[in-house]
């Protein structure tokens, strides 16, 4: 009998933590070439987690890891600050579900609002979803877009017990636009129904940070920093995500240790016992390096749906670079996509079987069906069964057709195993980064979008101000003219703006290019 599998099939029995590597096709060939890459990953794992400098430009280290293992910290007031914090976090969840932190009513809290965008809000919205559950003792809403009918949504399903709402906003830096603005609609939110929203209003961000002055300027319930060192896609296990999980009902110390446990992994010198290592050599063998490549992150598990959503940001915003370490031109990047399974198996797995070879496939794999017993729902199985069953059935399908798969495997769906997948990935993301000589702690090009906008607020207020003095309505092409600026943008400026200002309207043309803006 073929024995061959036992050898790609990576297993910790003290954590439960499962790997199969059996359709990634890492032989001994491209092993040995992979040597030195091996090595200077996991060097510059032991570099980071050291509290070496890993973003040059801000003289910034990276330490997520050392939020789940504290003595880890390179010194002992940062050591202190970690466990502080944890303190904190563990106290006011406390405090807030026996009723010792109130409402400006006197009210017991019983809902949590959370303002924040990108890292402030995928990681805790992930793990909710991922945990939650009926019986949790404070439910979680987020603000995590400067959408207004997005946030109108939010603000129709918490009003009813608005009193017993306390929001959390997150923000590092404390001048996020996006997270600002949700702040102030939240603000005026609280205001309009006759409620002071300080006393409502607690707040994550770094010491002295424009949004920290704030809340110690106002009166806030309660402050929780944030520090330079840990990245907004790697916040989750900070106050960021430790908070409004806290106040939800998870088992922070849980979700902590898993990833702890699963870090300890990832520092195993042999291959064959590091799962992050596997997952991060794995991704070189079907990259080659090089960017173009799609991962499929399939969790067969309802639970998991907003996993892929969550790894974009960790995975694309990591290694998406422009330029390697010297500086060299190299568009690096690893894309992400994917829901749930079975579900996938009707949308987009036949292009993954048959459609271009420029994707390949994680399976997460949850053993455990549910609490208590299932029913037999047909061939003698349970739904349980077909949906592995659909698993399996895909992996196989797609290896016989020269797709390449990774599968992991957790026993159950717990705060402990919600820890270890995120940080396998964490750790899985800095050592392909080290294989492939990016820096993956620097994102320059977040920023060239937010810069571009607040130049367009700009031309849009200039628009209006222009719109709301002339006596007569103008093109875009007359306006841009007026004010110096490309007629595109001013046609979209004003698209939008005179669908929302009340005092500003659109006359339709045709070509729509025609179009005349001006007062009602």
């Amino acid at each position: 009998m073929d024995q061959g599998w036992k050898k790609t099939l990576f297993y910790a029995p003290q954590t439960g933590l499962m790997a199969d590597w059996s359709g990634m096709d890492l032989n001994e060939g491209f092993l040995d070439l992979m040597r030195p890459k091996i090595a200077a990953a996991l060097s510059g794992l032991k570099d980071l987690e050291a509290g070496a400098i890993a973003n040059p430009d801000e003289g910034r280290m990276v330490g997520h890891y050392w939020l789940r293992a504290p003595e880890l910290a390179p010194t002992a007031e940062l050591r202190q600050a970690i466990e502080d914090c944890v303190s904190a976090v563990r106290r006011f969840a406390a405090d807030v579900h026996e009723g010792r932190v109130r409402t400006e009513r006197g009210d017991v809290f019983r809902h949590v609002l959370v303002g924040g965008i990108g890292g402030s809000s995928l990681g805790p919205l992930f793990v909710a979803d991922a945990l939650g559950s009926p019986e949790d003792p404070m439910d979680l809403f987020f603000l995590d877009n400067t959408d207004p009918a997005g946030m109108d949504r939010v603000f129709a399903a918490v009003r009813p017990d608005l009193d017993a709402t306390l929001t959390i906003i997150i923000s590092k830096s404390g001048g996020t636009i996006e997270t600002r603005n949700c702040m102030v609609e939240a603000r005026a939110f609280y205001e309009a129904n006759g409620l002071d929203f300080a006393r409502h209003a607690v707040c994550v961000s770094g010491s002295g940070s424009k949004l920290d002055a704030t809340a110690e300027r106002e009166g806030w319930i309660e402050r929780f920093p944030m520090w330079d060192w840990v990245g907004g896609r790697t916040s989750v296990m900070s106050a960021v995500g430790l908070l409004p999980l806290a106040l939800k009902g998870v088992e922070i110390d849980r979700f902590l240790a898993g990833a702890a446990a699963c870090d300890r992994l990832g520092r195993a010198e042999t291959l064959a016992e590091n799962p992050a290592l596997l997952l991060a050599l794995s991704w070189y063998r079907c990259s080659g390096g090089q960017g173009g490549v799609t991962q499929v992150v399939l969790p067969y598990k309802d639970a998991l749906a907003l996993f892929a959503k969550y790894l974009q940001q960790l995975v694309m915003e990591s290694l998406g670079k422009e330029f390697d370490l010297a500086g060299r031109e190299v568009h690096q990047g690893l894309a992400v996509m994917g829901n749930k399974g079975s579900s996938d198996q009707h949308s987009y797995v036949q292009q993954l079987v048959a459609g271009p070879e420029n994707v390949f496939v994680t399976f997460v794999q949850v053993l455990k069906d549910r609490e208590g017993p299932s029913p037999c729902v047909g061939e003698g199985s349970s739904s349980g069964d077909y949906l592995n069953a659909f698993l399996l059935g895909t992996k196989k399908a797609l290896e016989e057709h020269g797709r390449r798969t990774f599968l992991i495997t957790v026993p159950e769906l717990s705060a402990y195993h919600v820890g270890q997948l995120i940080a396998l990935f964490e750790r899985a993301v800095s050592m392909y980064a080290v294989m492939i000589g990016i820096n993956a702690y620097h994102q320059p090009a977040v920023e060239f979008g937010k810069k571009a906008a607040g130049g367009l607020i700009d031309l849009k207020n200039r628009a209006a101000e222009l719109l709301l003095a002339a006596d007569h309505a103008m093109t875009a092409a007359e306006l841009a003219e007026a004010l110096g600026a490309p007629a595109d943008d001013v046609f979209r400026l004003m698209l939008h703006l005179c669908s929302n200002d009340p005092r500003l309207c659109v006359s339709w043309k045709q070509p729509a290019a025609e179009s005349r803006f001006g007062r009602k």
